[in-house]
């Protein structure tokens, strides 16, 4: 394959992967605001449950449009290894929100407010979804390793 091609395919699955993230991120942006405006949530606690309710759409979006062609070594295995590195994602978005509420609170001299909060959490998205890109390309919907003869 050339390199062109092998750019292309990557685009490719870089918009779909996009596309269904983008869908989960209104997902998880709608429930955080939901569980931190109205019902008084801390970020933290709001964050890791707003994760977690948007993995279930990126779980199925992202099987069965995104990686829908790469190898299927099994479904049990294949949600262990989703959960196990959306865990290590949703950890690292918590620890991104704690960090720059904490590091906006000690900027400012006071406790930050929701559109700050928002600003953070925005941020951590950003960067949890290129890592969580990485890893569900070389981990958890990797392609088959070639058969040998």
């Amino acid at each position: 394959m050339s390199q062109r091609a092998r750019w292309r395919r990557i685009a490719g699955l870089g918009a779909r992967f996009l596309t269904v993230g983008a869908i989960s991120t209104l997902i998880e942006i709608g429930v955080f605001n939901l569980l931190y405006l109205v019902f008084g949530w801390d970020p933290v606690s709001a964050k890791v449950v707003a994760s977690l309710v948007a993995l279930v759409n990126a779980y199925f979006g992202n099987r069965e449009w995104t990686f829908r062609h790469r190898d299927r070594r099994g479904r049990t295995q294949e949600i262990v290894l989703f959960v196990l590195v959306n865990a290590a994602c949703t950890a690292l978005g918590a620890l991104l929100v704690w960090a720059g509420v904490e590091a906006a609170s000690a900027v400012l001299g006071r406790e930050v407010g929701p559109f700050i909060v928002n600003g953070i959490n925005l941020v951590s998205i950003v960067i949890v979804v290129l890592v969580r890109f990485w890893l569900y390309h070389s981990v958890v919907f990797r392609t088959a390793p070639p058969k040998t003869p």
